[in-house]
């Protein structure tokens, strides 16, 4: 993963003063963030430590690894374009992954809010949240495999937004399986006429949650009632579901 990442990054460095490639760098920010480090500061102990010298190939002996700084830098490279890249890289991979052609993928979208405590761009402030922070747009498949997703600001995606997303994923996907039946799952965020045309235009099945609304209550009222009734009269308790078609 850190090589195809860093491929997709211009290296603006001199090549014969380079001590840590950007694969390096990109590795030893994932694990230090796998290891429960997502500060950059923390590199300054880390960058001496055995065990993650020798998981970027190096004796405990050899040299430091990179310091606070040189992320800082690398966090600061990519460009736009840089990181459409990077988002295509990463749809590349998952689809690798596969030692077989799948029939059907389900794609599940949705957006979660990150914190962030300092001004960084793009920050906003989300009521909801009553906290600063980002509000990625995550996207899995149905088995829990990432895919790819998108930083953003703190605040409820637009279908504007949403569509172009959605069109570079779905190139991405098609450029390797170009039979496979897709499936698009997400909530009401994501549930805008510019996604259902464009779902409708590109042949991809979706399942979208609706935001409840007068004018959709009043086609469930007996059925919520009907439902109500079931369960109350149920012999075991757990969830019931009815559905409706209008």
């Amino acid at each position: 993963m850190a090589e195809r990442l860093a491929a997709c990054i211009k290296d603006p460095r001199a090549p014969d003063q380079i001590t840590h490639s950007l694969a390096d760098i990109i590795r030893f920010r994932l694990l230090m963030i796998a290891a429960g480090s997502e500060d950059g500061n923390d590199a300054s102990g880390l960058r001496s430590d055995p065990m993650f010298k020798m998981a970027l190939a190096l004796a405990p002996s050899d040299r430091e690894l990179c310091s606070q700084s040189t992320i800082s830098r690398l966090e600061n490279l990519p460009d736009t374009r840089a990181l459409l890249r990077m988002a295509r890289a990463m749809v590349d991979l998952y689809c690798g992954s596969f030692h077989q052609v799948p029939k059907r993928i389900v794609l599940d979208v949705d957006d979660t809010f990150d914190a962030v405590h300092g001004g960084q761009q793009l920050r906003v402030f989300n009521a909801h949240y009553d906290e600063y922070g980002f509000q990625p747009i995550v996207v899995f498949d149905g088995e829990g495999r990432f895919i790819t997703c998108v930083l953003r600001p703190a605040k409820r995606p637009s279908g504007k937004e949403i569509k172009p997303l959605l069109r570079r994923l779905l190139r991405a996907i098609r450029s390797h399986w170009p039979k496979t039946e897709i499936l698009l799952r997400g909530d009401s965020h994501y549930c805008g006429p510019e996604v259902l045309d464009w779902c409708h235009a590109n042949h991809i099945d979706y399942i979208l949650g609706i935001a409840p609304t007068a004018p959709l209550r009043r086609h469930i009222l007996d059925l919520e009632a009907g439902t109500k009734k079931v369960f109350e009269a149920a012999t075991e308790k757990g969830k019931a579901r009815r559905f409706r078609s209008f």
